[in-house]
């Protein structure tokens, strides 16, 4: 998210701004983060309320900003078929794995148990499945055979800001097309 935020505001992501950081949670440290950037922070906690309610004051308070691309960052709830419907192909996340292998939680540790050799980043759509949308970029990272779940996701953490700033250039830019479960950049 500070990524984001810092790319926008030093204009290497140019023509668009971060309108607010939303998040469920009062002590994430993000909040602190957009606030010293001066980005408008808001916490709406679940509060014992059903996805779906927790998820319609989400989009009320993005539609009221004209939020026009949602970017997750550290957000890990699925989001509701509302929340997607409400902005189709316009949120996006970053997952730590070459989508589709690795879904959901601990994906640095599925690829160590796995024993695969190439694992990484890959930024996506967001629909109604988890970890399913159309693939933006992806970044390969190599596992080395003493890694382990925390090294691995650390070394797929120092391309993920850079993976996930072109990507939203990209789009932010009009520079993709998606093409059923393809994302052609460059169009």
């Amino acid at each position: 998210m500070t990524a984001i935020i810092e790319a926008v505001q030093s204009g290497l992501i140019s023509d668009c701004e971060v309108s607010v950081v939303i998040s469920d949670k009062t002590s994430a440290a993000g909040l602190i983060k957009a606030e010293e950037r001066d980005v408008e922070t808001i916490v709406i906690t679940k509060n014992g309320r059903t996805r779906e309610e927790h998820d319609a004051e989400i989009i009320s308070e993005l539609k009221k900003r004209g939020v026009e691309l949602v970017c997750l960052a550290g957000y890990m709830r699925l989001l509701s078929k509302e929340f997607v419907r409400a902005f189709p192909n316009k949120i996006i996340n970053i997952h730590p794995s070459l989508l589709p292998a690795f879904k959901g939680l601990d994906a640095p540790q599925q690829a160590i148990d796995y024993g695969v050799k190439i694992s990484g980043g890959t930024v996506h759509f967001v629909d109604e499945d988890l970890d399913h949308g159309a693939i933006i970029m992806q970044q390969a990272v190599e596992v080395a055979d003493d890694d382990t779940a925390e090294s691995l996701a650390a070394k797929i953490l120092e391309q993920e800001h850079a993976l996930y700033i072109a990507a939203i250039k990209l789009i932010v830019e009009g520079e993709i097309e998606i093409k059923g479960r393809k994302v052609v950049a460059g169009k």
